[in-house]
Order: structure tokens, then sequence, then C-alpha cells
């Protein structure tokens, strides 16, 4: 009896919650699971993708459901007209967010690269359901502002969902262009034969070919043995040759052109730089994106999500481009970058140039050297997340793990049977493979899990931009009706108000240290305080530029003034934020 007593208790003091939704119907008991918002006002299912209108309705149910905390806006349009739809995630009611440093989020600048808006979408999503609840998240958004554009390259989003695609098509927006040079454009594109909104493989039989069917899973191709001929032989993707050219699918419905090869640092015409079309900032979207970041000068730090491969990556995208990531910089994105190997397993913090291949235009290298802002790539999931293995080897030998995990994960959803067809050029062949929505997507039940950790990444990378304190304000009599004032600022996060680039091309204003409230006769920036090595700033004395305020440091200023009453000091950092301490006399 004692015993049934005790468990009676326990699960009257452990009484689980019933999540309640917007109009306050019950939708089930559950008990809340750490690190998870108790009771969201906006219901949300993060083992699924949506659909431009989709994501919309989910932007407006934040807005609606936190009122002080998301701010919904449009901050350009895309080559179709579509919005580039844009949440300012903040405290709103203690201080404009352009006073505040900025974090800058973004996802599906590649068309077919969806779960990146997920996860943008994801980290909204988790800030304000989590304000007023999770002291660290509090703190945050009482700090930093968050401008998260989930989806830069909506008319592609659009296309990749709702037409016939590869699993990596179409990488651009939906501009046509001539991609053969044949006058015409978009003229012989995927066909997608069988009608099941996949573009798949073709094969056909051949006694001479050089593939055959994995005898442990005949879905599989594998390639025959040095010296043997196969069975099949493989003719691409699914397709006709419309243009009588010779070849398949060369000129697809829409254009090749890569929206991260369009940004303004070492960018490098399209014959070097497959993609980058016309000239820097030539597309309508990454225009946008240029506006909107040069009228926030707050940003300082930003991740911008792509897939694949598990991969953290830092800037430069070319090896000459090494020279302008600067010691002192590197050491912020090597700190930030092995935080993120330990709380997203499977990742790997790289190098793009070193360890990728070579990018020119590329966001991040933009962002970095023309903005000062310290960014990082996201390549989002990778072979590791279906086994929670490192994968050894690629080639065309990975695919079996992808097989294996679709048969004993997802019971072959993942894939298309092989079936026959009677082609108009080839003859009898046969059309089958993963469909477009697997091997560069997570599966729902992986999705969350990786939004999750790539958030908390996220979230560590904004609370490391710059946060200034005035830890010491004091006054001492000078006689003669003369006072000495001494403000000391703290930067006690690890990225600096000016990174080693910026500092080095003169790209931001320096930080203003101001004083109010007293007639100011001198003021200095002080380089010694124990021993008084002053440098004097003799114009404008009352306002004192610092061009710099490093990450885990301080600096002192001091000021000789006239006159009593209550002083203010002002710090005013264009990544640092607005910071006011007053003192009465």
């Amino acid at each position: 009896m004692k015993r049934i007593l005790i468990i009676l208790a326990f699960f009257a003091f452990f009484k689980p919650a019933v999540a309640q939704e917007a109009d306050g119907r019950a939708i089930g008991n559950f008990f809340k699971a750490s690190g998870t918002p108790a009771n969201p006002k906006v219901q949300i299912s993060w083992n699924r993708y949506y659909t431009n209108e989709g994501l919309l309705d989910i932007y407006r149910q934040l807005e609606r459901a936190h009122p002080n905390l998301v701010k919904l806006q449009s901050i350009g349009k895309s080559y179709e007209g579509k919005d580039l739809w844009l949440l300012t995630v903040t405290n709103h009611n203690n201080k404009p967010h352009q006073e505040k440093p900025a974090f800058w989020v973004d996802g599906n600048i590649h068309a077919n690269e969806i779960q990146t808006a997920e996860v943008s979408v994801y980290t909204a999503w988790y800030l304000a359901e989590n304000y007023g609840n999770n002291t660290f998240i509090t703190q945050l958004l009482d700090d930093k502002v968050f401008y998260i554009l989930p989806v830069m390259n909506p008319d592609g989003r659009e296309y990749y969902m709702n037409q016939p695609n590869t699993t990596s098509s179409p990488r651009s927006g939906t501009m046509p262009l001539d991609d053969d040079g044949d006058g015409l454009k978009g003229e012989d594109g995927f066909d997608d034969l069988n009608g099941d909104g996949h573009i798949t493989q073709m094969r056909r039989r051949n006694p001479y070919g050089n593939w055959r069917s994995d005898p442990n899973d005949p879905r599989r191709m594998v390639q025959a043995p040095p010296g043997e001929f196969g069975e099949w032989e493989l003719l691409g993707w699914e397709g006709i040759d419309r243009d009588g050219d010779g070849r398949l699918n060369e000129d697809r419905d829409v254009g090749y052109y890569d929206h991260n090869r369009d940004w303004g640092w070492n960018w490098q015409p399209d014959y070097v730089q497959r993609g980058a079309y016309l000239y820097p900032f030539s597309l309508p979207e990454t225009r946008a994106v240029r506006d909107f970041v040069l009228a926030h000068p707050n940003i300082a730090g930003s991740i911008t999500h792509h897939n694949t491969g598990g991969m953290l990556l830092r800037g430069p995208g070319a090896a000459e481009d090494a020279k302008y990531y600067l010691p002192q910089d590197i050491r912020v994105y090597d700190a930030l970058g092995e935080l993120g190997e330990r709380i997203i397993p499977g990742y790997d913090y790289l190098i793009v140039h070193k360890d990728l291949y070579t990018v020119y235009g590329g966001q991040i290298d933009w962002f970095h050297m023309m903005r000062g802002v310290f960014t990082f790539t996201s390549e989002m999931f990778s072979r590791y997340y279906l086994f929670n293995e490192k994968p050894q080897g690629w080639g065309w030998g990975f695919a079996e793990d992808y097989f294996t995990f679709d048969r004993y994960l997802l019971f072959e959803d993942a894939f298309v049977p092989w079936e026959d067809y009677d082609h108009p050029q080839f003859g009898k062949i046969q059309i089958g493979g993963f469909k477009k929505n697997y091997i560069r997507n997570n599966p729902g039940f992986l999705l969350e899990q990786e939004l999750h950790r790539l958030t908390a990444f996220t979230l560590f990378h904004a609370y490391h931009t710059p946060k200034l304190e005035i830890v010491e304000l004091t006054t001492n009599d000078l006689g003669g009706g003369l006072r000495e004032v001494v403000a000391v600022v703290a930067n006690t996060r690890l990225i600096p108000t000016h990174a080693g680039i910026d500092l080095q091309f003169n790209i931001e204003r320096p930080n203003y240290i101001s004083l109010e409230g007293a007639n100011v006769l001198a003021g200095m920036r002080v380089i010694d305080r124990d021993l008084n090595v002053v440098e004097e700033q003799k114009v404008n004395p009352a306002v004192i530029e610092v061009d710099n305020i490093p990450g885990i440091s301080t600096v002192t200023v001091k000021w000789i003034v006239e006159g009593r009453g209550t002083i203010a000091v002002k710090v005013d950092s264009a990544k640092g934020g607005v910071v006011i301490l007053t003192e009465d006399e």
C-alpha cells in the first residue's frame, strides 16, 4: 500500500501538461522533453518540407503569436516577382533592433537544397517559443537581433518541389537561358517519361555494357569488374533529344546560373566560374540581400545554409584570398568551428578552397571581406546520418549506403522501381532510380535533430557577436571645478567590434564612446592606466573614437570636464550596438 501511495504521489507531482492549439483545443497529453518548448503557440511538424505558401503561413503565425518578438517584411522580389520574406526576431520592446548586434541567417539560395529553409524557420520558431521560458534564449533576444531569410530563391524552391527533377536539379532559379549556345532557350530539358514526378535514370540491356545488377540488391547498379563486360549501359537522366543535336537534357527549361557565384568579391566571369551569370549582383535576389545587409551594419555574424555533406565551411573560396583571412579572425573562426564539430556529430569544420573546391564570387567571402562579418556556410545532411558513422570513400560505390538505408529504414519508399519503357531514340529501355527527395534531403525522421543541432550552433555563434558593457564609470575631483571621468568598456564575447579585415580595409566606422552632461575640455584613450599613458583626441574630445574593441577585452577612455551634475557615457558601435550608463553626481 505504501508503494502505491508513493507512485500516486509521483504522478501527482509530475502531472503531464496538456498542449493547447492556438484556439485553446487540447491536442493531447505529453511529458515535456528537455530543450523543447513546453507548449508552443505555433504548432509545427518538423518532419516534412513546406511549400512557399506553407512557409508564409508559418511566418504569419509566428508574427501573430509573438508580436513583440517577430516582425515579417519583404526585402525584395525574385526574378518571377515572388516576395523575399524576412523575419526580424528580437525583443522589440527594450530598444530598436538597429541598436543591437545582429546575426544574419539565410537558406535555400540553391533551389534543391530545401531543408535549409526549414532550419532557418526552426531557428526563428525556437527563439520565439522559448523567450521568457529559457534564460539563455531570453537574454539572447534581449541583447541581439536575428535577421532570418529562410528562402533566398523562392522561384527555384517552387520549381524543385512542383516539377519533375533529379536530386540535384535545379540549382538555380527559373530564368531561361541558352545553356548550349544554339540560340534557343530551354528547348531540350528533362522529360518525365513515366510521369511519376521524378527524373530518374535510364538503362538499356547491352551484353557489352559496363554495368551489372547487384546480386544482393537488384535495384542497384554496380560496375563490371576490370576485364569483364556487364549487362547494362547507363543512358543518363530521363530525357529525349528534342533538338536533334545528339545530346540529352543539355538546355533545360530553367537556365543554369548560380546565386552563390554572383557576389561582389573576387567575382569571375562565367567562362572562369561556371554559373556566374553577367556581373556581380546581376540577380535580383542577391541584390536584395546586398541592399539589406548594407543598410544594416549591425550584422556581425552570419550563417548561410546549404546541402550536402555535413560541413561547417569558412572562406576563402579561392586560395589567393587566404591572405585576407587574418590570424586574429581565424582564431575566432576556429573557436566557433571546433565547437560546431562537437555539437553537430558528423560535421567537419573546413575551408572552402582548401578542403572542398574553388569558389569565386561566393556569398561568405563577400560577407567577410566586404562587410567584416564572421560567416559560415553549413552543408546539411550527409552519409554519416544514415548509420551514424563516418563514410569511407566516394564514387559510385558510395550509393550502397543509400540503398541499404532505403531498404531497411525507409522500406524502399525512396526508390522508383525499374520499369520498361519504349524510348523513341534508344528503343527498349528501363527507367528507375532514387527519387528527387532523397540523397540530398533529410528523410523526415532525421530532419528535426539536424535542425536543432544546427540551430544550437547558430545561437552560440550569435551569442559571441559583440556584447559591450560599461563596467566602470568613475569620477575624480581635480579641484578648481574640474573633474576626471574614466570609463571602462568591456566586450565580453569572442567576436570583436571590427574584424581584422575590417580594420585593414576601413569597412566600418569606429566605435564612438561619448560623454554627455558636462563640458568636456579634453578626451583621451588610455593606453596604460597604471603608468598614465594616454593618447589625446584633440578634435571633438567629447566623442572618443575607438577603432576596435576586441573580443574578451576592455578599452579605457578618460575625459577632463568642468561642471557638476548627472553624466552619461554612451557607447555607439555599428556591430556592437548602443549601450548607455548614467551616473549621478
